[in-house]
């Protein structure tokens, strides 16, 4: 078992207090910032080994692909497409897509509706600030604080869906309940577009159960007094299927291309489309999901991102999922075990956010 406090000089540094009276307070990350700090709580701090890796960063210019999703009922441009996607999610496991039908109304929106409620007062914000599993909507300071090693930067605004409307914030109600009904028209297209490009009928992957269940996260990434000593977002993969995400102009967002980290820098009008885990498995690896982090905001600014993150569906822990039979053959045999909701919920909530830890544990 890990002790939980260090000996620092002749003083005992008790690590789980500070982070119990942190997540007591209810004031989150930003209410650190907002207080003037000029030294971060040290259970923010990371590792030596996770630092000096923050110095590798893409230097020739790399960026993720741009996709253009209009004229996707043209077929030689729908062909185009599909091109494009199955080999974005295969290479880099992200993509921008622009044309995509969101108005841009909608994403400036629902970017300032999570800022404003981010910047509410603590005496607000409070009733949300709720820790451990569940549905609903919940503020936290780092979903998995009380399991990992270091913290990160970031208070995260939890809303699963579907939801009653009275439940979330009034600051950000209408914008939520918006973005949550476009996003869902969005990843329908890039499903199908994923599934054609498998070989498989359109329709495939979203009849499986790939967008069943979703929640949106609305992070914000307050001023850091101390960038170089902490994360705003650790290196992870996502663990469902699909993520829909659009941020604001402050930087940070960084994906593992090869040896190198490249930033993700916002197209105007644009979406960030990323594979998850569990597609990867499901496309017997034709698909794959891709480190990626968000480093922590040297900004005066606030760094707001909103996504949308869909998975299976979770109500039945004994439902049964793997390798696509259509993808498997003698020539390209199952790559991954099959594995159950419970398998899956029991090795995200065991842990700290990681890369690819289920992924690995079901290889063959």
């Amino acid at each position: 078992m890990e002790p939980t406090g260090l000996i620092i000089g002749r003083e005992r540094y008790d690590r789980m207090k500070e982070v119990i009276d942190f997540d007591n307070s209810k004031i989150g990350v930003k209410g650190l910032s907002d207080s003037g700090i000029t030294t971060i709580p040290k259970f923010f701090v990371h590792p030596p080994e996770t630092l000096s890796d923050l110095k590798k960063s893409s230097s020739f210019g790399s960026e993720i692909p741009v996709i253009d999703l209009s004229n996707l009922h043209c077929q030689t441009n729908r062909e185009k497409i599909i091109k494009e996607v199955r080999e974005a999610a295969k290479t880099w496991g992200f993509f921008q897509v622009i044309n995509h039908g969101i108005p841009l109304g909608v994403l400036d929106d629902i970017i300032l509706a999570i800022k404003a409620f981010h910047e509410e007062p603590k005496e607000a914000k409070a009733k949300y600030y709720l820790r451990g599993k569940g549905n609903g909507v919940r503020l936290v300071s780092n979903v998995d604080l009380l399991r990992s090693k270091a913290a990160c930067w970031r208070d995260t605004l939890n809303v699963w869906m579907p939801v009653q409307a009275e439940e979330i914030p009034e600051v950000c109600r209408r914008e939520v309940l918006e973005w949550d009904a476009q996003t869902k028209k969005v990843a329908e297209v890039v499903m199908d577009l994923l599934s054609e490009g498998m070989g498989l009928e359109s329709g495939k992957l979203v009849q499986l159960g790939c967008l069943s269940s979703r929640v949106i996260l609305g992070h914000c990434y307050p001023h850091c007094p101390q960038p170089d000593s902490t994360l705003g977002l650790n290196s992870h993969t996502d663990v469902g299927t699909l993520a829909v995400l659009v941020q604001n102009q402050v930087a940070g967002l960084q994906v593992k291309h090869g040896e190198y980290w490249v930033d993700v820098n916002p197209v105007p009008g644009g979406l960030i489309v990323n594979i998850g885990d569990l597609l990867q498995i499901i496309s017997n690896g034709n698909y794959n999901s891709f480190q990626h982090r968000v480093l922590a905001n040297a900004s005066k600014e606030l760094r707001i991102s909103v996504g949308q993150f869909f998975s299976l569906d979770n109500s039945n822990e004994c439902a049964c999922f793997g390798p696509l039979p259509e993808l498997v053959s003698p020539d390209k045999p199952a790559l991954y075990r099959s594995f159950t909701i419970r398998d899956f919920n029991e090795n995200f909530y065991s842990k700290e956010l990681d890369s690819k830890s289920l992924v690995e544990k079901l290889r063959i």
